[in-house]
C-alpha cells in the first residue's frame, strides 16, 4: 500500500524558512515524477514544484520560482521542498503526491495519484 507522509509544516514570520519533507513507502519511487501542492482556504489546489524520477528536471509554480527548491532522496524515498523568504500568501496546506505514469514530467493534478494527508504551513506577517 502507497503511503505519503508529510511533516516540517509551522508557522513562521514573514521571510522565514521552513523545509518539508515527504516520505513515502509502498514500492520504489525513483522512476515516477513526485510533486508538492497546496490548498489554501476558500481556493483551489495550486501547483508547487515538481521533480522527475532521477531528479535532473525541476518545476516551480510561478509564485514560488527563486523562492523555493524541490529535491529528492531516492535512497530514502523521500521528497523535500526547501521553501524561502516565505510570504504570507504562502499560507496553506502543502501535500506531496505521485505522477501516476513513469518517465515523464507533469505539473497536472489530476495526473498524480497517490497523496499525502498534507501539512499546514501558516506564515504570519
Amino acid at each position: 500500500q502507497v503511503q505519503l507522509v508529510e511533516s516540517g509544516g509551522g508557522l513562521v514570520q514573514t521571510g522565514g524558512s521552513l523545509r518539508l519533507s515527504c516520505a513515502a513507502s509502498g514500492r520504489t519511487f525513483s522512476s515516477y515524477t513526485m510533486g508538492w501542492f497546496r490548498q489554501a482556504p476558500g481556493k483551489e489546489r495550486e501547483f508547487v514544484a515538481a521533480i522527475s524520477g532521477s531528479g535532473s528536471s525541476r518545476s516551480y509554480g510561478d509564485s514560488v520560482k527563486g523562492r523555493f527548491t524541490i529535491s529528492r532522496d531516492n535512497a530514502n524515498n523521500t521528497v523535500y521542498l526547501q521553501m524561502n523568504s516565505l510570504k504570507p500568501e504562502d499560507t496553506a496546506v502543502y501535500s506531496c503526491a505521485v505522477d501516476r505514469i513513469p518517465w515523464r514530467l507533469t505539473l497536472r493534478t489530476t495526473e498524480y495519484n497517490y497523496w499525502g494527508q498534507g501539512t499546514q504551513v501558516t506564515v504570519s506577517s
